[in-house]
């Protein structure tokens, strides 16, 4: 099935929008009306999901757009950033969350009474258990499609208030049937969704970090592109490797050595193939540079001295 990829995204990332529009508006009037502090709580989580949802849909436009003479990279940043900004909204989301429900812990422990919790959170819980788990599963499924981490963000954003959710449904449930000592049971679960939040975005803000600080590859994907490399017989060394991410895509800068004897044209035509392979493996978008040297003659430096007499040679 042909598809464009920033299409499909803007596509799941509307339907996201959507859903966490209707939910969020019947889980704030259930919380109000039901005086359930973790149902506010779950609320103001899928809040955020309409804020990331919007930061995504209008950052995809900009993703979609082709490389011009301004980006000859494209705009695989714009998607990077977008994924760190749903990790910094949920990190917010759930310190918020944490800070409200140990207010009303305290208040509680003091001896302050809060109200009994209403069937109408207890349903409204359930329900956003089911439809966040199948929105989950809708975003992740195409997020993986089109190797989207921004959409992957998102797909775990709805999988973190499904969770959410669940912890809050328990809660309420306990403080509704257990009398009056179980209403610490509502703040407690939504102390503890608020965690669940926060390790969520943790490993987002650091992953999306790590690529806008242009960070290298993993080990065993430099080794697999240096062995990719050296399948081709000519080239008799490979060194100064340098990787990283463009938002979806890989970007690679390495140099080659072959024989001196060696023609222009043979050794275009040696790059060529390597390049193809690459991209076979990594996909039509990677971003390749190979940088192809001729062996030192014999009694010169070594290779890297001899490369490292250049340190600003352009690739």
């Amino acid at each position: 099935m042909e598809f464009n990829r920033g299409e499909r995204a803007l596509l799941v990332t509307s339907v996201g929008f959507w859903i966490n529009l209707i939910l969020t508006i019947v889980k704030y009037a259930a919380g109000f009306t039901a005086h359930s502090g973790a149902m506010i709580a779950d609320a103001t989580h899928s809040l955020s999901d309409l804020v990331t949802d919007v930061v995504v849909f209008f950052g995809f436009k900009v993703v979609n757009k082709p490389a011009d003479k301004d980006h000859r990279y494209g705009h695989g940043k714009v998607e990077t950033l977008l994924a760190s900004l749903c990790g910094v909204v949920l990190f917010v989301a759930g310190t918020g969350i944490l800070l409200e429900a140990a207010h009303k812990i305290i208040m509680i422990l003091r001896g302050e009474a809060l109200p009994r919790p209403g069937m109408l959170a207890l349903g409204a819980a359930f329900l956003s258990i089911v439809v966040k788990e199948l929105l989950y599963r809708y975003t992740a499924h195409w997020a993986k499609n089109i190797n989207s981490p921004a959409l992957l963000a998102k797909a775990w954003d709805h999988r973190s208030d499904a969770f959410s959710s669940i912890g809050v449904l328990f809660g309420i449930a306990g403080a509704r049937f257990l009398g009056g000592g179980g209403r610490i049971l509502d703040p407690i679960a939504a102390a503890a969704v608020s965690f669940f939040i926060i390790r969520v975005s943790l490993p987002i803000m650091l992953e999306s970090l790590n690529e806008l600080l242009e960070g290298a590859l993993d080990r065993e994907t430099e080794e697999r592109i240096i062995a990719l490399i050296r399948e081709s017989k000519e080239i008799r060394e490979v060194h100064h490797l340098r990787t990283r991410r463009v938002g979806p895509y890989i970007a690679m800068e390495t140099h080659v050595l072959v024989d001196r004897s060696m023609s222009l044209v043979e050794a275009h035509y040696i790059a060529s193939v390597v390049e193809d392979r690459l991209h076979q493996e990594f996909g039509p978008e990677t971003l390749i540079s190979l940088h192809v040297e001729p062996l030192p003659e014999r009694g010169k430096d070594h290779v890297d001295d001899h490369v490292s007499e250049h340190p600003n040679h352009p690739h």
